[in-house]
């Protein structure tokens, strides 16, 4: 059953005996925004603390919902079995234990939680059409997003130097990439997520938030957040501008400089055969950083602030639902050894082997 949310936000306010300054709209949800009680001497009023957010979510038609939920349902489910189906070989198999594939099975847990992050939400949105959030579910959302999808940036960049010197460095390889630091690294790429985005999810916690709490997402994603804020956050929304910027930029930049000394040495290299199989151990990681850095890249660089928010959804969209899904399918299709070991074990009927690096 719907609920008309500006007629419900409207009546409770006038319960309330609240005056109300009406500006312009063009739909619904702008008419949530423009239900703002003016405060005392021009300050914005309604600092309530404890009042649930409401996610506007994907669309408002309950047939659209229950369609999207018999989707997307399978979708997330068919996400979670293919990666875990990747951490699960590659703990299995002798073959798969090197660290190639340790840093794979890392990025493969990263993307379970990224996208178990934001589409139990979803899906439960869609099926109850129940569209209220806590603040602290809210903001503990919000963080993980930020914090496992930079993490996740920084593995691709480490990912694309693993790379360059199995290729580049191919008689130092066993020795530079060891099991301790193969460990160093997935901890480093955590421990600069977790200190780059810790403090500015920290600082969203503390800013007091205006009037009807009606967040124009279906998620709690920082940029509709911050415009509910009292106060104009400009320095924590120039600060985490930065944040982001940043980090996709050292990414890539890392990323684009491994390949092209990969390339570089490809070329040298007489033969055809040979250029082509060193070639075929990193095109699936290509592919893969392709879809993650592409889509990012896509957001930051958009010609004007009209459309920022629908690009901002189809992105996060894309990040937590296509490309959680596609990256199994990208690894699993595009290796031979990762095909043959699972050829192997669907015969033998289980999972076994020997649980190290």
């Amino acid at each position: 059953m719907f609920v008309d949310l500006s007629h419900l936000v409207w009546e409770l306010q006038v319960r309330r005996d609240r005056r109300f300054e009406l500006l312009p709209f063009e739909s619904s949800s702008d008419l949530l925004f423009s239900l703002m009680p003016p405060g005392r001497h021009g300050e914005p009023g309604n600092h309530s603390e404890g009042t649930e957010f409401i996610l506007l979510g994907i669309t408002d038609l309950r047939s659209l919902q229950l369609l999207l939920f018999a989707v997307l349902l399978p979708t997330y489910l068919l996400t979670l079995l293919g990666n875990l189906l990747i951490v699960a070989l590659s703990l299995a198999d002798p073959r798969l234990q090197t660290p190639m594939y340790y840093l794979l099975r890392n990025f493969s847990l990263l993307e379970v939680g990224f996208t178990s992050d934001i589409m139990p939400q979803v899906l439960s949105q869609l099926l109850t059409g129940h569209k209220a959030i806590s603040p602290a579910r809210c903001f503990l959302q919000m963080s993980l997003y930020f914090i496992l999808g930079t993490v996740e940036s920084f593995l691709l960049a480490v990912m694309s130097v693993d790379r360059y010197l199995a290729i580049c460095r191919p008689l130092r390889y066993p020795a530079l990439m060891t099991g301790r630091v193969c460990l160093g690294l997935v901890l480093g790429c955590w421990a600069g997520g977790f200190f780059f985005l810790t403090g500015p999810c920290i600082w969203v916690t503390f800013l007091p938030f205006c009037g009807p709490k009606v967040l124009d997402h279906f998620f709690c994603d920082n940029s509709p957040l911050l415009r509910l804020a009292c106060t104009e956050p400009r320095l924590l929304q120039v600060l985490s501008f930065l944040i982001a910027v940043g980090s996709l930029a050292g990414g890539v930049a890392v990323t684009a400089a491994s390949y092209f000394c990969i390339i570089r040495a490809l070329l040298r290299l007489p033969s055809v055969h040979g250029r082509r199989k060193a070639f075929s151990t990193c095109s699936s990681h290509i592919l893969v950083v392709s879809l993650s850095y592409g889509s990012c890249i896509i957001m930051y660089l958009r010609p004007t602030q009209s459309s920022r928010l629908d690009l901002n959804k189809g992105v996060v969209f894309f990040n937590t639902v296509v490309a959680p899904l596609l990256n199994p399918f990208i690894y699993c299709l595009r290796n031979e050894l990762v095909q043959q070991v699972s050829r192997e074990v669907l015969a033998k009927g289980r999972l076994s082997g020997p649980l190290r690096l």
